[in-house]
This record gives structure tokens, C-alpha cells and sequence, in this order.
């Protein structure tokens, strides 16, 4: 019965597989970190708080987090450009989470 179960059970449909696949990556359970204790943050602040990453790489993870629907992209018509990035409400929500990763890392660190 329980290996029919775990044959049946496909790992890519579970609500588990689909978290893992939004926040996946090394920088952005870092950049919504950093957008939860600082608020709307501009593309140079997150560069500063994540030192070694490259101007693409910080680009191609904000554009993923924004079409996954976890951060807003506002920007302002002012010259120069200035483009902040906040959570949205659905970023917020995975906050709990992201929170609760810190607190076990606290209690479990050697």
C-alpha cells in the first residue's frame, strides 16, 4: 500500500515541490529577507547587501520574484530612473516561513 502510494505520489505536484520551486536559488530567499527588514529597497542596496552578486544575476532573480508574484516593482518617472522593490501581500505570506527557517537555524547551529 505505501509503495503504491509513493509510486503514484508525484514530488513535482505537491505544495512542498512548488515553495521550493519560488524561492529556489542562491539569492532570493536573501533579497526577500532583505526587502521584509528594510522595506522598498533599490536595485543598489540589494547589490550592497548581497556583496558578491552580479548586477545580471540580482536582475534575473528580481524579475523572477516579481513574475512570481512575491515582490513589487514600482517605478518613479524622474530623471535619473529610480525603481524600488517592496513584498507584495503573497511575499509577505511566505515570510512566515522564510522566519521560521531563521529560528530553527538559530536553535540548530553548531
Amino acid at each position: 500500500m505505501i509503495k503504491n502510494y509513493i509510486e503514484e505520489a508525484n514530488f513535482e505536484d505537491t505544495g512542498f515541490s512548488y515553495t521550493l520551486s519560488l524561492i529556489s536559488g542562491k539569492h532570493k530567499m536573501v533579497i526577500l529577507y532583505c526587502l521584509m527588514e528594510f522595506g522598498a529597497v533599490r536595485f543598489n542596496e540589494l547589490r550592497r547587501y548581497l556583496k558578491k552578486v552580479s548586477d545580471k544575476t540580482l536582475s534575473n532573480n528580481l524579475k523572477e520574484l516579481e513574475s512570481d508574484q512575491l515582490i513589487i516593482r514600482k517605478e518613479y518617472p524622474q530623471i535619473p530612473p529610480k525603481v524600488e522593490y517592496s513584498l507584495s501581500d503573497r511575499g509577505r505570506s511566505l515570510m512566515a516561513v522564510l522566519d521560521q527557517l531563521c529560528v530553527w537555524g538559530e536553535n540548530n547551529r553548531e
